[in-house]
């Protein structure tokens, strides 16, 4: 079931991927537009490769957080590791860190560990889901408060209009830089994300009889923890807050495998960077006099998915 998923995933992107090389404002012709190579390689090529990063790191960890709280709702934003990223760039944009272009990324990927180190310290030992997510809730409405009192108290309008449109989110100006930053890290996430799947499966089935089938509770969560954190925190760490990603496209690719979390993970990936390709493509050429942020793009999409999944949930329910 699953290769069926991925090859249906692998045949999608095999045909969103070139003409993302050619949307935008003006369209590109390889054939007779100046300089076309040169833009294929240095500003489109780029772009559509970090929307692929960001969007299978975001794909994935949503599979896995819905299969570890057992939640279809559920969201990597619930770890609190993306506000804790987002907190680390605030405050390079705070102080004004970024006269080298690593600072941001860099400041964004401490923020990300940070909140990993306090989610560890607070649930790491029991592994218990409710304690982690009370724990994540709390981070995340930490993390929140800050960047909100940072914006509130920023040195000049210049520093908060770079804080408020860094936080919606882009992929604009992006180069071969923030692919080589994010494309390891996000790697190694989605490998311990995959590595917990096993583990995932036994835990639907409650977790009393997941530790008789031998599954570790803390080692499951540190697993999650590290491949939430470096996927979720490298791709804010270069492209700023994309939200709804890991929400939506596990439902999309829910009904092309058997529902196991493991059969879940790879085709999320996939799907993930389906979708934030296509939605940058589509930020890209819409007609407006500056380019739609690709965050707030897609949660005008998700806002109403989540609304559709609640309306679902409760005639379930009734």
């Amino acid at each position: 079931m699953m290769s069926r998923a991925v090859l249906i995933l692998l045949a999608l992107l095999a045909l969103a991927f070139p003409l993302s090389l050619l949307a935008g404002r003006v369209w590109l012709d390889p054939a007779s537009t100046p300089n076309a190579a040169l833009i294929l390689a240095q500003l489109r090529l780029p772009r559509s490769v970090l929307a692929l990063i960001v969007g299978a790191g975001l794909g994935a960890s949503g599979a896995a957080m819905q299969g570890y709280l057992r939640n279809p709702l559920a969201d990597p934003g619930l770890f609190g590791i993306a506000p804790g990223a987002a907190l680390g760039a605030v405050v390079a944009l705070w102080f004004g860190f970024t006269a080298s272009p690593w600072l941001l990324p860099l400041f964004a990927l401490i923020g990300a560990g940070g909140a990993m180190a306090l989610l560890a310290a607070i649930a790491g030992r029991t592994g218990g889901i409710a304690l982690f997510t009370l724990a994540g809730l709390m981070v995340a409405s930490l993390a929140g408060a800050l960047t909100a009192l940072a914006i509130s108290m920023a040195p000049n309008a210049f520093a908060m209009s770079e804080i408020v449109m860094w936080l919606n989110g882009a992929l604009t100006d992006r180069s071969w830089r923030e692919v080589w930053l994010a494309a390891p890290l996000v790697l190694a996430g989605i490998v311990l994300l995959w590595r917990s799947g096993k583990s995932l499966d036994a835990l639907t089935l409650g977790e009393p009889v997941a530790r008789s089938l031998g599954v570790e509770p803390g080692r499951l969560l540190w697993l999650l923890i590290m491949g939430v954190g470096l996927t979720v925190g490298a791709s804010v760490a270069v492209a700023g807050i994309i939200g709804f990603v890991g929400l939506i496209v596990p439902h999309l690719v829910r009904p092309l495998t058997d529902r196991r979390p493991s059969q879940l993970i790879v085709p999320s990936a996939l799907a993930g960077a389906l979708l934030v390709l296509v939605a940058d493509s589509a930020v890209r050429v819409l007609p407006l006099v500056t380019e739609l942020r690709l965050g707030i793009g897609l949660s005008l999409l998700g806002a109403p998915f989540f609304l559709w999944l609640l309306l679902r949930m409760r005639r379930g329910l009734t």
